[in-house]
């Protein structure tokens, strides 16, 4: 069974984007949803509710689940994730060194063909989606 696929078809018939899912250490489950106009303790609460009653049925092994918004620095996981953030600041690790670097922070710039372009202080960089570790955005207040 693929928890990830499970929980995404799950949330996303609810109404909601699943953001990230982590497992972690002494059975602890992290599910990080969103939607267009934020998430509320409520969501949370219902998206936890949904995901114990499917788990019993599917017979997924978790000691603790936890259900949170993904926060002001959210993470980018997919390309729709980087159109969706265009011309915001993201702080991005790559897997390969590019330039003799592997981090990166600037605007995210627009997707194509599986390359991100990034302005970097001015400068564009381009940098294949593949090759990315991690990246989240940077809030800006």
């Amino acid at each position: 069974m693929d928890l990830v696929k499970l929980v995404e078809t799950t949330v996303t018939g609810m109404g909601y984007e699943l953001v990230d899912l982590e497992r972690s250490g002494r059975g602890m489950l992290r599910v990080f949803i969103d939607k267009p106009d934020g998430i509320s303790v409520d969501d949370c609460l219902t998206v936890s509710n949904q995901l114990t009653r499917l788990f019993m049925v599917e017979n997924v092994d978790y000691e603790r689940l936890e259900v949170s918004s993904p926060g002001l620095d959210r993470p980018l996981k997919k390309e729709a994730d980087f159109v969706r953030f265009s011309g915001q600041k993201a702080q991005l690790k790559l897997r390969m060194p590019m330039e003799g670097r592997k981090n990166f922070a600037g605007i995210i710039g627009e997707v194509s063909d599986g390359i991100l372009h990034l302005d970097v202080d001015g400068s564009p960089v381009s940098i294949e989606l593949s090759n990315l570790d991690k990246a989240r955005l940077v809030p800006t207040f």
